[in-house]
């Protein structure tokens, strides 16, 4: 098992919420974190998963008198999305009895497109987001370029061959579209649809987001689009990185770009079947950009926000790291291992008036160049850069 570094943080503020909810994708280790976390509890737990019918029955009897029995004990519930009509009644045990622990939950969806959830539970509960493994997280006898080609979700990431994680990756997606999105959000749409959106993702990755080409394309409004983005957002499989705005009296590009998060899932929708493929196929770029920026919000500390940088006239920077209103750092990312900054990159420095700025690059360096900017890999960024800003 690989240890999940938010396990800690989670055992901190469990110990002050009422309710702790981890929040992630299917398959990405909800529950064996969840259950880890449990045995360090200095009360008794009672599991339940609402994906087993007779766990779903039990609650769905008589919930309220079901969760009183277990009122002294901690009672974790898994993929609680499943029952929505729980968020209220959770918010009325803890008020009648607030303690700490009262609760752990799993979910698979964003609590805002989840009725009930979000104003339920208000002040009651504390939210985790569960990611696929990070960089930061692997074990050393797990390389950068295999994380890189097989993403981050357990299984993938630690089967024996491509091929069986070809065959993981398929009917994951395929789960996905034909049942976990539906089930999700309650919504109806065409499966069809949704498997030409996700290959159109796949190969427009980190491009600016055009919602009426795309469903042109698919046959499809542009306010479809956009649906069926907010869905695959709400599941955190896809990420709609937005464009900084701050009033320097440029024209900025205003639409976000879009990037599916796990790079596994885009190498198998490419149908990237190996490290070398990955290497010499048109998308290596956008993937490793991707992949950077990822692993980057990954790391990152929660109260740093992710953007990118670009204006009408030139100036543009892959990734802009923000707390509040200050510009913690701009970063380019460069496959190449020996980078050069770009024009828009200094235009852009000279924009936000950034005194950190980056090249992440896929080589294992680390120095300043003369104009201050900091050229250095990956891992070094994380490790030693990150945890300052």
């Amino acid at each position: 098992m690989i240890n999940r570094n938010i396990r800690l943080l989670i055992s901190s503020y469990i110990k002050e919420f009422p309710v702790i909810a981890i929040l992630g994708p299917r398959q990405v280790g909800k529950t064996t974190l969840v259950k880890t976390i449990s045995q360090s509890l200095k009360k008794k737990t009672h599991y339940l998963d609402l994906e087993k019918t007779s766990d779903y029955e039990k609650l769905n009897r008589d919930p309220e008198e079901y969760l009183s029995t277990y009122k002294d004990e901690c009672v974790l519930i898994d993929e609680v999305q499943r029952m929505p009509a729980l968020f209220p009644l959770l918010r009325a045990l803890v008020d009648e009895k607030r303690k700490p622990a009262r609760f752990i939950i799993t979910g698979s969806a964003a609590p805002e497109l989840l009725k009930d959830a979000s104003e339920s539970l208000a002040g009651r509960v504390y939210y985790f987001n569960l990611t696929p493994i990070g960089l930061h997280e692997l074990p050393s006898n797990i390389s950068l370029k295999k994380h890189w080609f097989r993403g981050g979700f357990p299984k993938p990431l630690t089967l024996k061959t491509n091929e069986l994680v070809s065959a993981w990756l398929d009917a994951f997606i395929t789960t996905y579209i034909e049942r976990d999105l539906p089930f999700l959000f309650d919504v109806k749409f065409s499966p069809i649809v949704m498997r030409k959106l996700w290959g159109m993702l796949a190969h427009t990755h980190g491009n600016l987001l055009n919602a009426e080409q795309l469903g042109s394309s698919l046959g499809v409004t542009g306010t479809t689009v956009k649906r069926y983005l907010d869905y695959l957002e709400g599941a955190f499989l896809i990420k709609r990185l937005p464009p900084y705005f701050v009033n320097i009296g440029k024209r900025l590009v205003k639409s976000p770009k879009v990037y599916i998060n796990d790079s596994g899932i885009l190498h198998h929708l490419l149908r990237i079947e190996n490290e070398q493929e990955l290497m010499s196929h048109p998308s290596v770029g956008p993937s490793w950009e991707g992949y950077v920026i990822s692993q980057v919000i990954y790391a990152a500390p929660r109260r740093i926000d992710s953007y990118f940088y670009r204006t009408q006239v030139g100036a543009e920077c892959d990734l802009v790291l923000v707390h509040g209103n200050s510009v913690k750092a701009c970063i380019e990312i460069k496959l190449s291992k020996s980078p050069v900054a770009t024009k828009g990159f200094y235009n852009t420095i000279a924009d936000l008036k950034s005194k950190n700025n980056f090249i992440i690059c896929s080589a294992d360096v680390d120095y300043k160049t003369a104009e201050n900017i900091i050229i250095v890999s990956l891992p070094i960024f994380i490790s030693k850069y990150l945890p300052t800003l």
